[in-house]
């Protein structure tokens, strides 16, 4: 059975139908662009996924790459996937016509980024690394820096990485010990370890740019004392071209259990002579750099899980629909002969309960790109800033709930094949290897669950929030009548949480914040569960517009879009009770546990 990719039709469903994208092309940024050009460049995606980076993801898990007299070595098919990305133009897709770029609007290019990663994410990750660094240094580098380093980064000669994680601080970037030394010419020499340094060594490109977090000696302890240097691995001459190392040595590789194509590194800076860096912006102000990166990064972390989680359920799917086991329990006959597993009211649950989570996912990742096109573009600016500020909310939610949830729909897709799940001769088992990475990518869940509780739930006292809601009310306001039960479900969920939230204020007040963020995971799942019910009643509505006239396999995808819906509302969304219950007590059970008891 051949392995599905990616499919068509969902993608043109969330991308046309739900995000409304074409309208975006009446804006002046996009004005040269139709749904045709579009389509076009999503079409040249599909191929070069399909042609040049699916065709190795399996042997780039077997095969992962290896660390052999001091040098990194990957498959030869790694290369050719990352030059054919540079030459069709995806690493400038973002940037303007005159800088070389397509212009194209987020939401498409991160449309085109799901597929590259549906194919293959541990070769997506070398472009995916890239493309975030050219935008960190596009808005925060000196003119010099950009027009030194940024063409050779749009062209594939030079790839990018951000350089945060240290042995012995882990996510606690207040602890990092790299140091920056200033130098007479204004460069610094930079000393230190990083751990976990993803497409920190290879051999795709000639040069890699490290974006490094460093306190310049002599600077503020803690956060606030944390700059940005943009490092290269090797010198540039007076020319441009790339010269001698710059003395960062490679410690070692680090084998993950997946996403075994993208290095993980440790990087030793002065390790092997002088490293110079230079920095990026203001001294001191270099997590406010950073951010931009992690925060992109966040996003294409929920949307990478979203798609790993999709191409399971569509194995799982496809696998179901061919293998033949058991009889109806209505005749179970065994002079009949069997059926295939998908007509078992089990095996239709598990295939159920995946496309509800992906398929949720997926609109949820792609409102949280239309959020960016609405901030840079949007003509009315009191609409730009509201995006913004909806983007910080939804921003935690949209890398924590598909990197738990559709992970855990791998783990149905792996059910779904029963024994042959669990071997390597199926590739669900690499999907939830390479998936499961995606909590702990880019800041851990928890640390997403504090951000949001802790953080994100105040600014601008508490307008995001309220926003949000008022959304969400105007969307169940306008419902269909057949969809009056899936409103009503989520109106009460959202009404709980209205009365839920200015609680935990006064008990931040009263005892301090540790209670209440004692129960933050319980927040986040809360609310990324009632934004993805959210999702699934904006889509159900587009459905009850469609599904009366469509026909043939628009009617049957119609009608799969209601039945997921109702199965979200119906099994998923009730769950959040027990978060609900949790913080209405401030429970105090996980603070009140001793170190001593474990």
């Amino acid at each position: 059975m051949a392995e599905p990719v990616l499919n068509p039709r969902e993608l043109e469903f969330q991308l046309y139908e739900v995000a409304n994208t074409e309208s975006l092309l009446e804006r002046e940024k996009f004005s040269e662009h139709s749904r045709e050009t579009i389509d076009a460049m999503l079409d040249t995606a599909q191929r070069v996924a399909g042609d040049l980076f699916a065709n190795h993801n399996r042997k780039g898990d077997l095969q992962e790459p290896q660390f052999i007299d001091g040098e990194v070595h990957t498959i030869p098919e790694v290369k050719e996937a990352f030059s054919a990305f540079a030459e069709t133009g995806f690493l400038a897709g973002r940037q303007s016509f005159e800088e070389g770029g397509m212009q194209l609007p987020e939401i498409v290019m991160a449309s085109a980024m799901g597929i590259f990663t549906a194919a293959n994410p541990g070769t997506t990750g070398y472009p995916f690394l890239t493309i975030a660094a050219v935008n960190l240094i596009q808005h925060f580098a000196s003119d010099e820096l950009k027009a030194t380093y940024l063409p050779p980064m749009l062209d594939g000669r030079f790839s990018g990485t951000m350089a945060l994680t240290e042995p012995h601080a882990g996510s606690s970037l207040a602890d990092i010990s790299t140091q920056a030394v200033a130098l007479e010419d204004g460069s610094y020499s930079i000393k230190g370890s990083k751990l976990y340094i993803s497409g920190g060594e290879q051999d795709i490109t000639e040069n890699i740019v490290h974006l490094v977090l460093a306190k310049i000696k002599g600077g503020p302890a803690g956060t606030k004392g944390i700059s940005l240097f943009l490092v290269p691995k090797r010198r540039l001459d007076a020319e441009g071209h790339s010269g001698e190392k710059n003395g960062i040595a490679l410690a070692g590789l680090i084998h993950k259990m997946g996403y075994r194509g993208t290095t993980s590194t440790a990087l030793s800076f002065g390790g092997d002579g002088e490293t110079i860096g230079y920095l990026i912006g203001e001294p001191h102000q270099g997590l406010k750099y950073m951010f931009k990166m992690m925060n992109e990064a966040r996003l294409g972390v929920g949307f990478g899980a979203v798609v790993m989680g999709y191409q399971g359920y569509q194995y799982s799917l496809a696998y179901a629909k061919d293998r033949t086991q058991g009889r109806p329990i209505a005749n179970p006959d065994p002079s009949q002969p069997p059926v295939s597993i998908v007509q078992h009211a089990d095996v239709k649950r598990m295939l159920l309960e995946q496309k509800a989570l992906v398929e949720g996912g997926y609109a949820l990742c792609m409102y949280g790109a239309r959020l960016i096109d609405d901030q840079q573009t949007h003509p009315d600016q009191q609409a730009r800033e509201e995006a913004g500020l909806l983007l910080d909310l939804l921003t935690p939610m949209i890398k924590a709930w598909p990197s738990e949830y559709c992970t855990k729909a791998n783990d149905l897709a792996i059910q779904v094949l029963g024994g042959a799940g669990y071997t390597r001769d199926y590739p669900v088992e690499q999907y939830w290897r390479d998936n499961r990475l995606n909590p702990i990518h880019e800041g851990t869940n928890g640390i997403q669950a504090l951000d949001l509780l802790g953080r994100k739930v105040w600014l601008k006292n508490g307008k995001p929030l309220q926003l949000l809601h008022q959304r969400m009310l105007k969307d169940i306001s306008a419902v269909a009548e057949e969809n009056r039960e899936l409103a009503s479900s989520l109106e009460v969920t959202l009404g709980k949480i209205a009365k839920l939230v200015p609680t935990f204020g006064q008990a931040m007040q009263k005892t301090g914040p540790e209670t209440v963020l004692a129960n933050a995971s319980c927040f986040l799942n809360l609310m990324g569960n009632t934004v993805v019910a959210w999702m699934w009643l904006r889509m159900a509505n587009i459905v009850a517009e469609k599904l009366p006239e469509a026909v043939g396999n628009d009617k049957d995808f119609y009608a799969g879009k209601l039945q997921a819906a109702r199965y979200f509302f119906r099994w998923q969304l009730p769950l959040v009770e027990r978060d609900l219950q949790l913080l209405e007590g401030l429970d105090t059970t996980c603070l009140d546990m001793r170190e001593s008891w474990f």
